[in-house]
């Protein structure tokens, strides 16, 4: 038995172990490698992997500061590799990986509230080095704070070039095939490149929600048999579950693979559940029919549809909704594809307002067809500067929104608190319609301060101090909304 001991690193980082082993033969079949890690306050059985060349490695997030011990067998070591490191104070900025905060929300592992503002690029990191670093930049500067992308390139409109790498080795060609791939050989560039995106993602704050599989495609990776997906899924999750930012998505319209049933798709999430050891949040999104959010393995609901259903979705499935895919901003030919920048803010805070979250996505045709929702680079649209102000409004509110006490021609929503009938905020959002004034009848015995915002604009206009009935005057324009914040 070897022992050494490694560099310190800081909370939630990444502690990799390098191993040197056999290259002959499979690596990926035939060796297995497992460390376990542990301190006072955890103990964690991690897989490792082989990552080419004869290296093998194990890598392992930390979840609390101290000293951890770490014990490492595998099927080509002689004895056991053990050895011990320091666990330091989190970096500043960083507050741990996202969990599932109150049944129907969010928040760091440290508590820090996280409300999901996403995106969409669903192969930004294919599509070379310039309009790699451009997206990352683009994003730096945006309001979003998590993306949604594939681990396998995507083949669709606008969606044409190949990728500059895949993620198998080549294998001999049948006659009449374009591609073909021997699915128990990985290419570890393929998915160090992966890696990549992922930490310089979380350098800027940005959750890495990945999609672990897809039905665009011309290169027969969404028609592996379930065992090869097995074996992909196992591969995948023991290089990159280590990754704070990292969450799972077992396939973007996943009913849109027929050769999928649900028995395949319970037994992916099963080799999740077995090769990720910190449970990473997890879930699966649809094209027409929703998949059972019941189901213990889905952390949380991530939806294609119009915001209109969050509510009923919360009361359905008694998780966190996201409408990740609600259309997007742009103006190409698919009815997705060409809201208006309005719309696409509006669908937002109709989803912020009846307990849930939602995702952005933007596809302005151009001639050189770099569209956002696919290849990242620049963005163009009027939506992102609004949504900036969304979830600076969420942000400065002193909890979770939650459905309340809504009308038939608007929606209200409540910070909850102590008094039941008397929140701590209360905020009405008027979408399309476009009231000139509004009667309103507070708590009794509250004092509110008003605030009357215009979405769209921008604008947070004081109002005054308000208790029991009055009217209140507003925009008369569209997207307005009301913030009552309770200071008595």
């Amino acid at each position: 038995m070897s022992c050494t001991c490694l560099s310190a690193l800081p909370r939630w980082g990444v502690q990799e172990i390098i191993l040197p082993g056999p290259a002959t033969g499979n690596p990926y079949c035939d060796q297995s490698l497992t460390a376990v890690f542990a301190c006072a306050d955890e103990q964690r059985t991690v897989p490792g992997f082989y990552d080419g060349e004869g290296r093998y490695m194990v890598r392992f997030m930390p979840s609390f500061e101290g000293e951890y011990t770490f014990r490492i067998t595998g099927s080509f070591l002689e004895a056991p590799v053990c050895g011990s490191f320091a666990v330091l104070p989190a970096r500043e900025g960083v507050h741990g990986p996202v969990q599932v905060k109150d049944t129907y929300h969010f928040a760091y592992a440290d508590g820090t509230p996280y409300r999901p503002v996403g995106t969409t690029c669903y192969v930004w990191h294919l599509q070379g080095e310039e309009i790699f670093e451009n997206t990352l930049q683009t994003l730096a500067a945006s309001p979003f704070n998590k993306i949604r992308f594939c681990v396998f390139p995507k083949h669709y409109d606008y969606n044409h070039n190949e990728p500059f790498a895949y993620p198998f080795q080549k294998a001999e060609k049948k006659p009449g095939q374009d591609y073909a791939w021997d699915f128990t050989r990985f290419d570890p560039a393929y998915f160090r490149h992966l890696e990549k995106a992922i930490l310089r993602l979380g350098e800027i704050g940005i959750e890495a929600d990945i999609i672990m599989l897809h039905p665009y495609d011309r290169w027969g990776f969404s028609r592996m048999e379930i065992r090869q997906m097995q074996r992909y899924f196992r591969y995948l999750v023991s290089r990159i579950a280590a990754y704070r930012n990292v969450w799972w998505s077992l396939a973007n319209e996943y009913d849109l693979m027929p050769l999928m049933v649900t028995d395949h798709w319970e037994a992916l999430a099963q080799e999740i559940g077995q090769y990720d050891p910190y449970g990473r949040l997890t879930s699966i999104h649809n094209c027409f029919g929703f998949y059972d959010h019941t189901r213990p393995w889905v952390t949380h609901c991530c939806i294609q549809r119009s915001t209109e259903g969050v509510d009923r979705w919360r009361a359905q499935y008694h998780k966190p909704v996201i409408v990740d895919e609600l259309g997007y901003e742009g103006n190409i030919q698919h009815g997705w594809g060409n809201l208006t920048g309005e719309e696409e803010t509006r669908r937002f805070w109709e989803a912020a307002v009846r307990g849930g979250y939602a995702g952005h996505g933007e596809t302005y045709w151009s001639e050189d067809e770099i569209l956002w929702w696919s290849h990242g680079n620049r963005l163009k649209g009027t939506s992102p500067a609004r949504l900036q102000f969304l979830r600076d409004f969420l942000d400065s509110l002193p909890g979770y929104l939650e459905p309340w006490r809504s009308n038939w021609d608007d929606r209200c929503a409540c910070v909850p608190g102590e008094e039941e009938n008397a929140p701590p905020v209360i905020v009405y959002y008027y979408s399309h319609m476009r009231p000139s004034f509004r009667d309103f009848t507070l708590p009794e015995g509250t004092v509110y301060r008003a605030e009357v915002l215009d979405t769209w604009e921008m604008t947070r206009i004081p109002a005054g101090e308000k208790e029991g009935s009055f009217r209140l005057p507003l925009t008369g324009r569209q997207y307005a909304a009301v913030c009552f914040t309770r200071i008595k």
